[in-house]
């Protein structure tokens, strides 16, 4: 329990002085001050009454007004930033419920209980400061204290500073007693962190929450406090304290205070920038117009100038920053009455925020703030800040930037015209291809849909070339060799095609020598190859069912990409290679017995990279990673098949009709039909499959 040490000094109401007029508690007028029983000027100036809260009115409003209906509440929650008058708040409330000679809610302040109360020596009022006292043991003896009826007054009132301190076990030891306390006790829990309360606490309070007090009504209790003092402060002196505190009152009774100490005379605002590590306006308006000019030197020279009195590179920065602040509400249409800097600067913040633009100011305030947290923990801060300052006079003009770049994204996305649309719907769309699209009906501008080959589009030699990825493309160990799926066969666009005329009569050395200038790994899987053909234009390798490896590492983008280069130099001129497997040779007419075994070890491997690109493109993925803001982290592989026996097999076996047709007409075996990415069949079977086997 933290319990105030009572004044020497008399305590007087002023209600009649300028400092009365806020509510200050001041000594004797005249008396010098005695060091061993001095206050300072935050508890001397403590506000005592509801009226006298400086921002908080809202919560004055309320307490009172339950006070007056009779309304009181069991248990309070005051919530808000450090220094903003919680605990006095507490302090008044525990007032005006134990006065004596008060009318209404406002206490008298000259009664034995209220003089007891600002003195911090009322035994029914218990401040605990839950800081030091967090554990369970202490919210036990709180437990069996309250039972006991207060010694004095009507009410037993326990004010629990930072109550956000106690442990998880304090707070749940305190739930019972603080949902449904003996009549004659009240709390008052005072917190600056309130998201760190139970949800359980929170629920069974009534919740004030303090505003940080306005810079200019901070300014005004320091001209009334520095009135009562006797001293001489100048208003800018005043305003430049008050926005230093930053919302805070007690931060600035503080710093006044330490102001007073140290002058000997008037007190003027280069005092004030030498007690708080700031740079004089006019030096740090300078660094500011050295910004606006984009002019790195003048901008260093300006910074440097302004720590040479003594300042701090960190108190120099927040400086520019607020400067920044305010320009960049010019920049949004703000008036002046939102500005906080004043006219010390010499710089017209509003013209600079105007012309800057936001993006830009925008761009200048994360650079200012990403410093001042990098400056906070390292060893050469003023090295750190000269660096933003220099980012800050070298940044371009991000608005202009956003500007042409929209005009760009428009322009691209601008439709073709109707001519260009006719010319591409014209365009051919695949060489051999057994169906084609109706010429209503133009290709849509995506991707297609990757076959069985790995085909390549070859543009120029040294050009990116896109292969096919083996990951998403069908089995085609189990297609015969008789009916290939068909190849796209599409050149890229304002790409030649190579005529048969002009191809060389040996492909299989055509092959060699292409692979050849590839080396490695190429070079010794292409002499796998059982066939080597010209299919219409395109350059067919067959690899044998057991040469699964080396189909997957052929089929490999950049692998694919370095042969389709080097047929394009022997040729001159882009040639298109895919590469197949063979199925399992087949004895009388009949599959081998593992065929299905022997083409699943040619299926290429799945790479996580290739499943994981086909997922994040797929319209349903998109749509649920856009409502659920998901994010694809792991694709599974298709899962094998197991092999079955082809109907074919069956009736070789001497199955009757029966076995058949429950393999046609009822549930179809798993080997009989596969149905890949594309929407092709991938038949087991062959194309000789299912009734006409």
């Amino acid at each position: 329990m933290a319990q105030g040490p009572p004044p020497s000094d008399p305590v007087v109401s002023t209600s009649g002085s300028p400092a009365g007029a806020a509510g200050a508690q001041v000594g004797i007028a005249g008396a010098p001050p005695n060091s061993s029983a001095y206050q300072v000027v935050a508890r001397r100036y403590r506000p005592q009454r509801f009226d006298e809260l400086v921002g908080q009115e809202h919560v004055a409003r309320g307490l009172s007004g339950a006070i007056e209906s009779g309304r009181i509440g069991h248990a309070y929650l005051f919530t808000g930033a450090r220094g903003v008058g919680k605990t006095s708040a507490a302090r008044i409330y525990a007032k005006a419920l134990e006065c004596t000679g008060g009318k209404g809610a406002e206490p008298c302040n000259q009664c034995d209980r209220c003089r007891a109360i600002s003195a911090g020596q009322d035994v029914d009022v218990v401040e605990v400061d839950a800081a030091s006292n967090r554990g369970i043991d202490e919210i036990r003896q709180l437990r069996q204290n309250v039972a006991v009826r207060p010694a004095r007054g009507r009410s037993k009132i326990y004010i629990i500073d930072e109550v956000h301190m106690l442990t998880r076990e304090a707070f749940n030891a305190l739930l019972k007693t603080l949902e449904e306390p003996p009549a004659h006790v009240k709390f008052v829990l005072c917190t600056t962190e309130p998201e760190k309360l139970p949800i359980t606490i929170l629920s069974r309070c009534q919740r004030f929450d303090f505003q940080t007090v306005d810079a200019q009504a901070i300014a005004r209790r320091l001209e009334q406090i520095v009135a009562a003092e006797g001293a001489s402060v100048s208003p800018e002196a005043l305003a430049l304290i008050a926005r230093r505190a930053a919302g805070s009152m007690r931060d600035s009774q503080s710093l006044l205070e330490q102001l007073l100490g140290a002058a000997s005379g008037p007190i003027g605002v280069d005092d004030v920038h030498a007690i708080i590590g700031t740079g004089r306006e006019e030096k740090v308006g300078a660094v500011v117009a050295a910004i606006a000019a984009r002019d790195p030197r003048a901008a260093i020279a300006a910074f440097d100038e302004s720590l040479a009195g003594g300042a701090d590179p960190g108190g120099v920065l927040e400086q520019v920053l607020a400067a920044l602040r305010d320009a960049l509400l010019a920049s949004v249409g703000c008036g002046p009455e939102q500005m906080r800097q004043g006219a010390g600067l010499g710089v017209d913040l509003a013209a600079f925020g105007r012309e800057s633009g936001t993006a830009t100011l925008l761009a200048m305030l994360q650079i200012v703030d990403h410093a001042l947290g990098r400056m906070r923990s390292s060893g050469h801060a003023a090295v750190l800040a000269e660096m933003a300052v220099v980012r800050l006079a070298s940044l371009e003009d991000l608005d202009g930037l956003a500007e042409a770049v929209e005009r760009v994204a428009s322009a691209v996305a601008a439709p073709p015209a109707p001519a260009a649309r006719g010319t591409a719907a014209a365009r051919p769309t695949a060489v051999g291809s057994a169906a084609p699209p109706p010429a209503a009906a133009p290709l849509p501008p995506r991707e297609k849909k990757t076959t069985e080959r790995a085909t390549v589009a070859v543009q120029d030699p040294g050009d990116r070339v896109d292969a096919a990825d083996p990951a998403v493309a069908p089995d085609a160990a189990s297609r015969p060799a008789s009916a290939p799926e068909a190849v796209d066969e599409t050149a890229a666009e304002g790409q030649p095609v190579a005529h048969m005329s002009s191809l060389p009569a040996e492909p299989q050395t055509l092959w060699q020598r292409a692979t050849e200038t590839v080396g490695g790994l190429a070079a010794d899987f292409a002499g796998m190859a059982s066939r080597v053909d010209w299919r219409d234009e395109l350059l067919e390798i067959a690899l044998p069912a057991t040469a699964g490896n080396a189909a997957s590492f052929l089929r490999r983008p950049e692998v694919a990409a370095g042969v389709a280069r080097a047929l394009a130099e022997i040729v001159g001129r882009p040639v298109r290679h895919g590469i197949v497997i063979e199925p399992a040779a087949v004895a009388g007419g009949h599959p081998a017995k593992d065929a299905t075994t022997e083409a699943d070890r040619g299926r290429p491997t799945f790479s996580q990279a290739a499943l994981l690109r086909e997922a994040v493109e797929h319209p349903l993925v998109i749509h649920a990673r856009t409502v659920f803001d998901a994010a694809v982290r792991k694709v599974e592989p298709p899962r094998p098949r197991q092999a079955a026996i082809p109907t074919a097999v069956v009736r070789a076996a001497g199955h009757g009709e029966d076995e058949r047709d429950h393999a046609v007409d009822g549930e179809p075996l798993d080997g009989d039909v596969d149905r890949g990415v594309d929407g092709g069949l991938d038949e087991t079977g062959g194309d000789d499959g299912g009734d006409d086997a």
